[in-house]
């Protein structure tokens, strides 16, 4: 169990992403044959003092032995290879990629997710389908061979099943109030999930910040209380569900740290495999649940109403899209997120919310007043301002 825990470079996920994903992209043993100047003949510990150290890792002794070909990755990644690495021109063209690819499919998710929501107002079943639209995707991927399976053991998946709860979480909230609202108010609201964050870390894991951390977040509080004085679609359900979301998300990030730290959850999950898994455990948990709220006389009778305003195939098309658009815009996030560090994910989480909000006004010509529009300004530059903050101040 002397081993040398080498983490990729840009290994560990992006403070909003990190409760998500609990686990670095790829962890690798080192041996006596890396290279002297990586660390890997020196500062050895023991595989149980690194996880003790390192809260937020998840991963079991054996995941930690990488097979040769994912060492031989990560020592191309790192630097440890012969093979010269990628231009800096050919990086910023895929990172760019990525970048817009992540906002295109996310503005996707929000339109046709709430196409599907205003013809058929049954929210329960849109966010079970959506869940479940994303796995014949990825169990090809993996029979195909295109992509390697995950191992998992019962342990594993129970191990996996506080944060696969507070993926259904995130994901319901935000469906319930994008049903209840419109797009942009969804999106002011969860703008506010850094306050949530800090409150949480600070009761649960009694981990404070310091006073400039704390002060950059009244600009957001500040900015949502604006936005909800005048938004036209404001109701406590829309409100309160997007705030649920938030709880949820961040809910992730403390149960890696206290819950699920240092136990086993598997073998081969790396970021999308982990992403697909704790879906298809999400999509499974909602169905008893969605079939509960919404029995299958009122999906029925919601159905029939429906078609009497929408055709079928336009009612189908915006449900299935919407389904496919959240499971792609979540695994090109974690790629794109990969590839940059914290501060630059910062600036683009910021933009990508900005840009949905102004695709959604337009495209549903839902006004916007002079003080919502200042207050979701101030809203999202604060959210920007505390992701620059923490990471200034970092332990």
């Amino acid at each position: 169990y002397l081993l040398t825990l080498e983490v990729v470079r840009n290994g560990y996920l992006s403070p909003s992403i990190r409760g998500f994903m609990p686990i670095p992209w790829e962890l690798v043993c080192s041996s006596a044959a890396y290279p002297q100047s990586h660390g890997g003949t020196s500062g050895r510990a023991p595989v149980s003092t690194l996880l003790a150290n390192k809260g937020n890792l998840a991963v079991s002794t054996t995941a930690l032995c990488a097979a040769p070909d994912a060492l031989s990755a990560a020592l191309q990644t790192s630097g440890g290879s012969d093979e010269a690495p990628a231009s800096p021109l050919a990086k910023q063209i895929k990172i760019g990629s990525y970048f817009a690819l992540w906002y295109a499919l996310n503005i996707g998710y929000n339109i046709y997710n709430k196409k599907a929501l205003n013809a058929l107002p049954l929210p329960w079943t849109i966010a079970t389908l959506q869940l479940f639209v994303g796995i014949p995707y990825v169990l090809l991927l993996w029979t195909t061979g295109l992509r390697t399976a995950p191992k998992l053991s019962v342990e594993n998946v129970k191990n996996l099943g506080p944060s696969a709860l507070c993926h259904l979480g995130t994901h319901v909230g935000a469906v319930l109030s994008l049903g209840a609202g419109a797009v942009s108010f969804t999106h002011i609201v969860k703008a506010s999930e850094p306050v949530v964050s800090a409150t949480l870390s600070a009761l649960f894991l009694k981990d404070f910040f310091p006073i400039p951390v704390y002060l950059s977040l009244l600009p957001v509080i500040g900015g949502v209380g604006l936005a909800s004085l005048k938004e036209l679609s404001f109701t406590w359900f829309a409100f309160g569900t997007a705030m649920l979301s938030n709880i949820a998300s961040a809910s992730r990030a403390i149960l890696s740290k206290t819950v699920m730290s240092g136990k086993p959850i598997g073998e081969n999950l790396n970021a999308p495999n982990l992403y697909a898994v704790l879906t298809i455990m999400a999509a499974f948990m909602i169905l008893p649940l969605s079939l509960a709220m919404e029995t299958p006389t009122a999906v029925q009778a919601a159905w029939t109403t429906a078609l009497a305003t929408t055709a079928k195939a336009d009612i189908v098309k915006s449900s299935l899209l919407s389904g496919i658009f959240y499971y792609l815009y979540n695994e090109v996030a974690f790629l794109a997120l990969s590839e940059v560090a914290p501060v630059t994910h910062a600036v683009g989480n910021t933009i990508k919310r900005v840009v949905i909000i102004l695709a959604s006004v337009v495209v549903f010509k839902n006004p916007l007043s002079g003080l919502g529009a200042l207050g979701s300004a101030i809203a999202i530059a604060g959210t920007l301002l505390y992701s620059l903050a923490q990471n200034k101040y970092k332990k």
